[in-house]
């Protein structure tokens, strides 16, 4: 029999992901306000890093994102970069207090609008396709001081205010948003995701999950607003991703992999997807005492208003048991069972390129929409050598062998219409806040302290990256 193999679709979208608070910088230009990641410095312990106390600046304290990469202000250069590449897309946000400086004016800031005209003007010369992430962690800090965060119904009103004004200014700019980046963080890193900051003795589950409906119903009206404002856009949701394996057959460790899933990320997927909460939902509620305040007209806008598109993160996997005396490890945002068939990253993060064709599949088999991969890469220690290059050949195997999944993937049936690779240049940590943990294919000089001259290089990884696009993901190999 004939193998059948189909390769990636033409009009396949290549490129790169990035977010605007941990590239951009300039935190006070052009009227912007404050928002929840400026009040975030560097601290190399991920689960202190996102969470946030109070909002006040420590001034013996290094905050990343103040400066960042300065992509604001260079970001002409960046983009070129990223069409000699060959960039098919590029997925970036816009930072909400650039927009609405305290998240609940009345009128917007007409510096931020400009400044993003300018760059989808600048990004669609070369002929790249913005996906346009509408909140990527970028709550306007006034908003969780005034408001106390995502949990007070009273931010949807703000967000939809915020969705309508960018929905419209940039209707013929924009093609693909996606509403909430990994709308599903809001359960690991509850601060930095939707600016919710907790007092002692808080039901942090009841906070949490009123937070996550809110921004179901705040995603739904954008989605109708976009809908109504060009019919040609298509809005799309986003989940963390990461596959959780029974760590035996034990069917006690099976069924612990299943509800993880199930809480971790299929809770937020089906809501915005099939329109509904999930069956088992019912008893995760109960079982943590959760009473959402369920407004009249919520459950039917969440039906008819779905996302017309899934994209998700993927970096690794993770494995569950019933037995607390495995050793653990912290990936991302996740602790799971340390997988004895894996290698890690140097952050501890399992490398599992297998894993991408089955959540692939999973996902497609669960809701069959247009799937686009809109974040993975490698978070490695790059050094430049003595003749000034970096070689990051280990970079280079690790995509290889997520893409040749997605290609499996694609010939397994799955709708796969686009890969836009984290980050395609070195910027802040979002974990960590650090620049030590470095995904780019062109790297930016400059250390953990802030120091550096900002200076951008071109990696081995650029160029591999490059003739991967021109090939349409048929060439692979690295020489």
């Amino acid at each position: 029999m004939k193998k059948y193999e189909q390769s990636f679709p033409d009009g396949f979208l290549w490129g790169g992901a990035v977010s605007a608070h941990q590239l951009e910088g300039a935190y006070k230009q052009d009227g912007k306000g404050m928002s929840i990641p400026d009040y975030m410095p560097m601290d190399l312990t991920t689960l202190k890093r996102n969470v946030v106390e109070k909002l006040e600046l420590d001034p013996n304290k290094y905050y990343p994102s103040h400066e960042a990469i300065d992509h604001y202000n260079r970001y002409k250069e960046d983009l070129s970069l990223f069409a000699e590449m060959g960039f098919k897309t590029l997925r970036t946000s816009i930072h909400w207090a650039r927009i609405f400086p305290k998240g609940d004016e009345l009128e917007p800031n007409e510096a931020g609008l400009k400044h993003y005209d300018d760059y989808f003007d600048e990004l669609l010369k070369y002929g790249i396709e913005p996906i346009v992430t509408l909140s990527h962690y970028e709550t306007p800090a006034h908003i969780t001081e005034e408001y106390g965060g995502w949990d007070n119904r009273k931010v949807i009103e703000l967000f939809e205010r915020y969705a309508k004004t960018v929905l419209e200014r940039y209707k013929d700019k924009v093609k693909y948003w996606i509403t909430f980046n990994q709308i599903n963080d809001i359960t690991f890193i509850p601060s930095m995701a939707a600016g919710l900051v907790f007092k002692e003795g808080e039901n942090r589950y009841q906070r949490t999950y009123q937070a996550a409906h809110h921004r179901f119903v705040a995603s739904s009206l954008a989605v109708k607003a976009g809908r109504e404002i060009n019919p040609n856009m298509k809005i799309g949701m986003m989940v963390y991703s990461n596959p959780v394996y029974p760590y035996t057959c034990n069917p006690d460790d099976v069924l612990l992999a299943k509800q993880r899933e199930r809480e971790q990320v299929y809770f937020f997927s089906d809501v915005q997807l099939r329109g509904e909460y999930p069956a088992f939902s019912k008893r995760f509620f109960r079982e943590h005492n959760i009473n959402l305040e369920i407004m009249d007209g919520d459950l039917e806008l969440l039906k008819e208003y779905t996302a017309d598109y899934l994209t998700f993160s993927y970096y690794m996997s993770s494995a569950a048991s019933t037995n607390t005396e495995l050793p653990t490890t912290l990936g991302n945002v996740v602790f799971g069972v340390k997988n004895p068939h894996l290698k890690a990253s140097d952050w501890g993060w399992q490398i599992d390129p297998k894993g991408l064709r089955i959540a692939l599949n999973d996902y497609y088999d669960r809701y069959q929409k247009p799937i686009i991969i809109t974040e993975n890469g490698l978070g490695a220690v790059d050094l430049v050598n003595g003749s000034g290059e970096i070689m990051d050949d280990y970079r280079i195997d690790y995509l290889k062998r997520h893409i040749e999944q997605m290609k499996e993937a694609i010939n397994d049936g799955v709708n796969l219409i686009g890969y836009t690779m984290w980050g395609p240049i070195d910027i802040v940590s979002a974990s960590t806040g650090e620049m030590k943990k470095r995904y780019g294919f062109i790297y930016v000089d400059k250390d953990n302290d802030g120091n550096g001259t900002l200076e951008r290089k071109r990696k081995k990884s650029f160029y591999w990256y490059k003739k991967v696009i021109e090939t349409n993901g048929n060439d692979l190999s690295n020489n």
